[in-house]
């Protein structure tokens, strides 16, 4: 029986089918492929809220990303995960869709590797973030050309995730203005 829920993903297999569920530390460190989410939201300006990561997170730290991400807990929903960690790490509350999905595996810092199935939801608000300072260290709000223009620059201020699929977003924001 799982303890403490916050410390646990769940394994899926590459159809998205729960297998288990493990303790996140030893998910990452055997690189065995987990359910995670992505939330990304612009303002009514299209300008994306990007956050800096905490400088004291065990993987990424100090990396720029999207507006937050995480794991869902075992037993409960994507969705219910990306509203929980949007509130979580920056305060804010949106109406959230999903709007893909995919699978990535990257070696990180620390001896660690992202191996994700990873559920991508998009919002959009003008409300203002009350940042958590354990999870975050900046944000901003930023145009998408100042954005793309920056990763062109600088890909290595960004987190491995987000590289793979800010067009994409872009993409499904630009069809849905």
């Amino acid at each position: 029986m799982i303890q403490n829920k916050q410390d646990y993903v769940i394994l899926v297999d590459e159809n998205d089918n729960e297998i288990g569920a493990m303790q996140k530390m030893e998910a990452h460190q055997k690189a065995l492929l987990h359910r995670a989410i992505s939330v990304f939201i612009c303002n009514l300006n299209g300008e994306w809220l990007l956050h800096k990561r905490a400088s004291k997170k065990y993987h990424s730290n100090g990396l720029w990303t999207n507006t937050s991400c995480s794991h869902p807990f075992p037993g409960e929903s994507n969705l219910d995960a990306a509203n929980r960690r949007l509130m979580e790490e920056m305060g804010l509350k949106t109406d959230l869709v999903e709007i893909f999905s995919f699978t990535y595996k990257e070696p990180l810092d620390n001896e660690l590797t992202e191996y994700e199935l990873d559920h991508v939801f998009f919002g959009i608000t003008d409300d203002k973030p009350v940042i958590n300072p354990d999870e975050v260290d900046d944000w901003k709000y930023i145009p998408f050309n100042e954005l793309e223009a920056d990763i062109k620059k600088n890909p290595g201020n960004y987190t491995v995730w987000f590289l793979k699929i800010f067009n994409r977003v872009n993409e499904y924001a630009l069809l849905n203005k």
